[in-house]
């Protein structure tokens, strides 16, 4: 595992190498961006550089310290996923031996409640306690390093921090063990507490471009360069949503599930709409994000294909004659404001508010958006969906 592993994200392997060359070494980092744009494969490779026998910028990947870093058996190299209170060990050992071989993983319990299901869900909540930052992080980073050069805390989805664990975190960032590194992932770093944030250095991970992750795909998965790139402009700029994309093997269900709602939004056939808001309500809310981020990736390819025709980047490739057939035959349609619903209606999802009501509110206003006429919100009609001709 060398820096190349990194897919895109050249400024930050700058930064973190010249740190490394420089033996300016900060006590702690911010690693934030959107999801799986690799802040948590550079954590890893950042420790195992921190640890290398050779020193320098550029691990070795050969010595003992490097092989055990990549095991995460390294006794000085911790790294910490949030979890429920009732996890088992054996899940939680499982998780962190599938991050160590791809650091690209979907391996936390919010988007993967199930490890080798992608497509369950639950509403177990995820989370750093008090107890587990004082018994389990303060105690390893109170003292020396045991083999290395460094002890390194590397704590994924550092937001998911209760209150009180934060501040029990923040003592530590305030009076850091000697050569003590802590490296903090996040795609959410408004939910830190300003003074854990003001104690770390920043760096951003911006999302990758679809063609470095078709590119990803074709070397480290033997995918054809044809699907890589549908997936790659899928994944919205997210390695891990690939991969993941790569493994759903009811992807093309999902697909045909999130176009037959904007047929039947448009059609506005009472009974058949209900039928199909039934069953999109039953497959649980992490599914039921991935069919609206999917309707959102469709009505995107339409708002590129009405702008530049035929030489649109479009992410649903196999679907161009579709979208052309779209654009023709509704010129008048709101694509803007269709985008704007279904990002409401991702946001209204995630606050756990009633599937059946959002997607009954959301087909009515998809419909009135591609007859010209959307709505500004959602929420004002979730109070009486009926009044938008749902009975």
């Amino acid at each position: 595992m060398t820096w190349d592993r990194i897919i895109g994200q050249e400024r930050v392997v700058e930064a973190l190498r010249r740190a490394l060359a420089q033996q300016r070494v900060a006590h702690a980092y911010l690693f934030y961006g959107p999801d799986g744009t690799g802040k948590r494969a550079a954590a890893l490779m950042f420790a195992q550089a921190l640890q290398c026998e050779q020193g320098g910028s550029d691990p070795c990947g050969q010595c003992v310290p490097c092989t055990k870093v990549q095991r995460l058996i390294h006794p000085d190299v911790q790294v910490m996923l949030p979890h429920p209170s009732d996890a088992d060990p054996d899940d939680l050992y499982e998780r962190l031996q599938r991050l160590a071989a791809e650091p690209y993983a979907t391996v936390d319990y919010i988007r993967r409640p199930v490890l080798d299901d992608p497509t369950r869900a639950s509403n177990k909540q995820a989370f750093y306690s008090v107890a587990r930052i004082n018994e389990s992080l303060r105690r390893s980073v109170s003292f020396k390093p045991l083999e290395g050069r460094y002890r390194v805390a590397i704590l994924i989805d550092a937001d998911r921090m209760r209150v009180e664990a934060a501040n029990a975190f923040l003592k530590l960032l305030e009076e850091p063990g000697p050569q003590t590194v802590f490296i903090l992932t996040t795609s959410r770093p408004d939910h830190l507490l300003p003074t854990v944030r003001s104690r770390c250095q920043h760096l951003r991970f911006d999302p990758l471009p679809a063609e470095a992750i078709a590119q990803a795909l074709v070397e480290r998965e033997g995918v054809d360069e044809a699907r890589a790139m549908v997936l790659a402009r899928m994944a919205d700029g997210s390695y891990s949503r690939a991969l993941d994309l790569l493994e759903n093997e009811v992807l093309q269900a999902d697909r045909e599930q999130a176009l037959a709602f904007l047929r039947q939004a448009y059609r506005f056939h009472s009974e058949a709409l209900v039928d199909l808001v039934e069953q999109l309500s039953a497959l649980g809310r992490e599914r039921l994000k991935g069919l609206l981020q999917l309707m959102l990736g469709w009505v995107r390819d339409l708002v590129l294909f009405r702008t530049l025709g035929d030489g649109a980047e479009l992410v649903n490739l196999d679907q161009q004659e579709a979208i052309r057939r779209f654009c023709q035959n509704l010129p008048e349609a709101d694509l803007e404001g269709m985008a704007r619903l279904l990002e409401e209606a991702l946001e209204l999802i995630e606050r756990n508010v009633q599937p059946f009501l959002v997607l009954s509110v959301l087909a009515a206003a998809l419909r009135d958006a591609m007859h010209g006429r959307a709505p500004e919100r959602l929420v004002p009609a979730l109070d009486d969906p009926l009044a938008l001709g749902l009975a």
